[in-house]
């Protein structure tokens, strides 16, 4: 597996492009990014020629005409779910079984496995081409604020992630992944298990000298602003990057009380390990999709549109930048609303606010404990 610098530029150069057109060439480029996926699924998916058999060419196909997918039918088909015949289920749950493979890419693809909290796990098929748009995607959305930030990060010390560690989640994967791949891309970075005692955990945090980021789950930021709070954690990091549960306001009022080091607040990002850069957060604190790569559909339970402004009883997720596994039409689960106002930022990318997962701390007397220390298979 190799991750070309050269690509990375490309999807930067690209999504300034596309930003710069405005909802024309958002919309147009999304629409053939759209009909080249479905071109590639029809061809090299067993499962997808079989799903779109009487579809029309794929040169004239829309979104809508589109069959909802979903993660049981999917994985139970998976051998012929992928555009590549070289991964079957078997290998692929083989290598997961290896926690010594965590972050190692099999073949020519980067695989990891999603904590099952709404069911079965599924396994997760990341192509060279996705690390790359997720890259250079990203930077394409910075504006002068989110540059300083990067700066600041790197400058200040070390970006810290602290999830799940007990399985090749992408948490615990993907930065190894990128650290082998691309080391400057990745920086100066270290990953702390969120399964051990959180006294443990304390200390391993401590014991670092300068933490300019902590990227977690809101479940466990409510635990490290707690031992903030009684004095037993030291850190003093600029940013937390949150994601996968809700952030509500309530917490992150704790949070900027506890760590007054906080320059930039708590960056809550929404994505999915099916696709890590759903979305991008602007300095008004709004969540953009990346429209140009991914589809974000809000819809009720009978899978029809919701108009903006109204919460959706669950999202249906297209990834534009994965060909090998294609998502296409997902049913995510999770509900969001759509703004129906233009962002203060000035961006031509839609936003949304998400209403979605939302773990549970576990109490057994005086001792909290974070859901991610539970093996949930």
């Amino acid at each position: 597996m190799r991750f070309s610098l050269l690509r990375t530029l490309g999807y930067f150069a690209g999504g300034l492009w596309t930003a710069w057109g405005g909802r024309k060439r958002i919309e147009a480029t999304q629409l053939r990014n759209l009909r080249r996926l479905v071109e590639k699924a029809r061809r090299d998916s067993p499962l997808f020629r079989r799903l779109y058999a009487d579809l029309g060419p794929s040169s004239d196909v829309n979104l809508r005409e589109l069959p909802v997918t979903r993660k049981p039918d999917l994985m139970r088909e998976f051998d012929d779910w992928l555009t590549i015949r070289s991964l079957p289920l078997d290998r692929a749950r083989d290598h997961l079984s290896d926690k010594r493979k965590i972050g190692v890419p099999i073949d020519d693809v980067a695989i990891f496995r999603t904590s099952g909290t709404s069911g079965e796990p599924a396994v997760i098929v990341l192509p060279s081409s996705f690390l790359e748009y997720s890259y250079g995607i990203s930077m394409a959305r910075f504006d002068r604020y989110q540059w300083k930030l990067v700066r600041d990060i790197r400058k200040l010390g070390t970006r810290v992630t602290v999830t799940g560690g007990n399985g090749h989640f992408a948490g615990a994967g993907f930065g190894k992944l990128m650290s082998q791949l691309a080391p400057r891309l990745a920086g100066h970075s270290s990953f702390i298990e969120a399964e051990q005692p959180i006294g443990r955990l304390v200390e391993r945090l401590n014991a670092i000298p300068k933490v300019s980021c902590i990227v977690t789950y809101p479940s466990m930021l409510t635990i490290l602003a707690k031992e903030k709070e009684a004095g037993r954690l030291q850190v003093e990091p600029v940013v937390f990057n949150t994601g996968g549960e809700t952030l509500t306001d309530d917490l992150r009022d704790q949070v900027r009380r506890a760590f007054p080091s906080l320059k930039y607040g708590i960056l809550d990002n929404y994505g999915c390990t099916e696709c890590l850069m759903i979305s991008f957060v602007c300095r008004h604190g709004r969540k953009h999709v990346h429209e140009d790569w991914v589809i974000l559909e809000a819809v009720d339970e009978a899978m029809r549109p919701v108009p903006d402004g109204t919460l959706s009883a669950t999202v249906l997720l297209t990834v534009l930048a994965n060909d090998v596994q294609p998502f296409i039409r997902y049913d995510l689960g999770d509900c969001l609303r759509f703004f129906t106002d233009p962002c203060p930022c000035g961006s031509p990318f839609r936003s949304f606010e998400v209403e979605g997962r939302q773990a549970t701390l576990v109490r057994v007397g005086k001792v909290t404990l974070s859901p991610l220390i539970f093996d949930l298979e």
